[in-house]
């Protein structure tokens, strides 16, 4: 293959998506006046449905600007020898090649960074501003930027290092390396991610004793699940939007609640909430997803392993002289569509796991309050009541409020 037909390759690929995409969103939009059925038709008023309504045509052109423009800038880069001349600024700092490629991506995802900051100030600002869920300060956006960005330049580049270290030194077997890397560093962050990383961003507080932690303790016991950590954290600080989640293994498991969830939702609806997510873990859902992403994980890596020495790599996007941090760039595009294809399926299995969690919320509670609290925050979030269905199929990780509901009654 020519180094010319697989730049197309590319090419075809980044526009494919951008269509298929483009085609989905506009599917979807056109369902946003539809009626909504029995089932969900009390979830709004009249005013509230025209505000959701409103809210999802805001978000669905906002979205065609901001994905038209990433198409533009990154065919751009693409047409103007924008990895040539990266290339070159990373080779003229240093020869070894993990420092080159920690530049490389640098300097890629911090203009990314500074290229999004206008449409994320626009989204948070203005969007989420306008329809009353944005309470996040400029402050708290910039802090939130910077910490975000540290982390990635620390953590995310001593973990790209390593990969990099491990593909100068250990030749065939570099894929098992990163393979065994990168599940390590999933596990730990499955066990310690709110130990560790939530707090440098919200603020978590122990469930003050009262009835909801009695409502709380008392179904855990019942249903033999074991949590000495509940918390409570600071999402007010940021948005008017509420959730729960459950986290960590053996003795570091915990709950964490929004405080807008608790200042949304009664006891009740609370306790149910919390059941949905105590039957993800007792039906073993976290396992399967940590285990799935390990597998796939290995898989794509294994097959990295066999091109990314590939000169054609380097010289489709015009750079002549081999290396790791093109072969990336190239396969990772290569690589889309089978991406798509798996987070399809694992969206197909999690909404799969959403039923099974309600079942399991139904048999140890009752379904009332579950379904009393997903419309209360169905409708706090204006959230899409009438979604097309290949939208929800490729896109949707739970299954819309209409079937969850027919689900539970």
């Amino acid at each position: 293959m020519e180094p010319t037909t697989l730049f197309y390759i590319l090419i075809t690929i980044l526009l494919i998506k951008f269509v298929l995409d483009t085609v989905l969103n506009h599917l979807n939009a056109k369902h946003f006046n539809d009626t909504p059925p029995n089932e969900v038709s009390d979830v709004y008023e009249i005013n509230e449905y025209q505000k959701s309504q409103l809210y999802k045509k805001t978000n669905h052109n906002f979205n065609i600007f901001s994905s038209l423009f990433s198409l533009i800038t990154t065919l751009s880069f693409f047409f103007f020898n924008g990895f040539l001349m990266l290339d070159n600024f990373a080779r003229g700092f240093s020869d070894n090649t993990i420092t080159t490629t920690l530049i490389f991506f640098g300097i890629i995802i911090i203009g990314s960074d500074i290229i999004s900051i206008p449409f994320s100030l626009y989204k948070t600002f203005v969007i989420e501003g306008e329809f009353g869920f944005n309470k996040t300060s400029k402050k708290t956006f910039f802090l939130d930027k910077l910490k975000g960005l540290l982390m990635t330049i620390f953590l995310g580049g001593a973990i790209l290092a390593l990969i990099t270290w491990f593909y100068e030194f250990t030749g065939s077997y570099f894929w098992l390396y990163t393979w065994g890397l990168i599940t390590l560093f999933s596990l730990f962050m499955n066990m310690f991610y709110s130990k560790l990383i939530v707090p440098l961003f919200n603020k978590q507080t122990p469930l003050k004793e009262g009835e909801l932690k009695n409502a709380i303790t008392r179904y855990t016991n019942s249903v033999g699940f074991k949590v000495d950590h509940i918390f409570v954290i600071n999402g007010s600080k940021r948005s008017t939007k509420a959730n729960a989640y459950f986290s960590g293994f053996g003795n570091q498991k915990r709950i964490t609640l929004y405080d807008t969830l608790i200042n949304d939702l009664s006891a009740d609806e609370i306790v149910a909430v919390l059941a949905h997510e105590v039957g993800h873990y007792k039906k073993k859902h976290i396992i399967f997803n940590l285990t799935v992403s390990v597998i796939l994980t290995g898989f794509t890596l294994f097959l990295l392993s066999l091109f990314i020495n590939t000169p054609i790599f380097s010289l489709a996007l015009g750079v002549s002289t081999p290396s790791f941090h093109m072969g990336l760039i190239t396969f990772g595009i290569l690589y889309s569509p089978i991406t798509q294809l798996t987070g399809m399926f694992m969206n197909f299995m999690s909404r799969k796991f959403e039923y099974q969690a309600d079942n399991y919320a139904k048999k140890t509670v009752a379904s009332e309050p579950l379904i009393s609290s997903l419309k209360k925050l169905s409708k706090n979030s204006l959230s899409n009541l009438t979604p097309h269905f290949l939208y929800v199929f490729i896109h949707y990780s739970h299954p819309t409020l209409l079937n969850r509901i027919k689900n539970l009654k």
